[in-house]
């Protein structure tokens, strides 16, 4: 792994990883977005790539696509978006989140080239099985690159130890079945499943999927290592659609005012 993954691996925060939409609501806006993540404390970033069928997806991330979808954000100007953040100084591991038709549309060979070109550090393929991973995940390992692996409560006990004992970058532990979207509650016996994880895991254990305020994101100290947010920040960023376009300075700090408030003082 490379040297950002070094950092995020050995850090002793309790990691907070949020998820955002390439072009959402615009190229310029995903940057500084981006960057504020970074200041509030982000320890890696999950950048979406907009796709009309995301299967993994509710509908706030939904709606996220399409708008990135009409700025006309691809997998390749995802890949190359990371490059523009390099250059204003994002330093935090990059994830590009992405469905399996899109990379082989651009073919998988291309994506490590932009990949390694670009500065990405991983990929998540959500709708990738794990038994027919095993070619990416070569190509991936070869080129520094991470496979990031999910895991949900019903994934078999021996499974879970094997995909945990393989993860790369960080093991993305899902906290609810079905899909993306702000939960109220988790199922029983979450804990446990994190622990079970994280007793295999070679890399930190993160949980996602529903994580939308400073309540939720405690419960699971201690029993993982990080927690993912999307949705809740993807509904912020749709809140304030124009005001992103027409005074982004202001609604970025209106932006990075309510990250902060749903994140443990610590983690920023």
């Amino acid at each position: 792994m490379n040297k950002r993954w070094t950092d995020f691996k050995n850090s002793a925060d309790y990691r907070f990883v949020p998820y955002i939409m390439a072009g959402d609501p615009c190229e310029d806006a995903t940057i500084e977005l981006s960057l504020a993540l970074e200041e509030c404390g982000a320890a890696a970033l999950e950048l979406g790539v907009p796709y009309s069928d995301p299967l993994a997806d509710g509908p706030v991330i939904q709606r996220a696509g399409i708008r990135g979808l009409k700025q006309k954000m691809n997998l390749e100007k995802t890949i190359k978006l990371v490059s523009k953040l390099r250059e204003r100084g994002l330093k935090i591991p990059v994830i590009i989140f992405t469905y399996y038709n899109l990379l082989l549309q651009l073919g998988e060979n291309r994506f490590i080239s932009l990949a390694e070109e670009n500065g990405v550090d991983g990929i998540l393929v959500p709708d990738l099985p794990f038994e027919e991973s095993t070619y990416l995940k070569e190509m991936c390992s070869a080129h520094h690159l991470a496979l990031i692996s999910l895991v949900a409560p019903t994934t078999h006990k021996e499974k879970l130890h094997k995909l945990a004992k393989e993860a790369e970058g960080f093991l993305y532990c899902i906290s609810s079945l079905g899909v993306t979207g702000i939960r109220n509650e988790f199922r029983d016996g979450l804990n446990d499943f994190l622990k079970a994880a994280k007793e295999n895991a070679a890399v930190p254990v993160l949980v996602g999927f529903g994580l939308s305020n400073r309540e939720q994101i405690l419960q699971f100290e201690g029993t993982s290592d990080g927690f993912i947010v999307g949705s809740a920040i993807v509904k912020k960023i749709e809140a304030m659609e124009k005001e992103l376009i027409s005074d982004r300075e202001e609604a970025v700090k209106e932006f990075k005012h309510f990250v902060e408030s749903m994140l443990p003082v610590y983690s920023r």
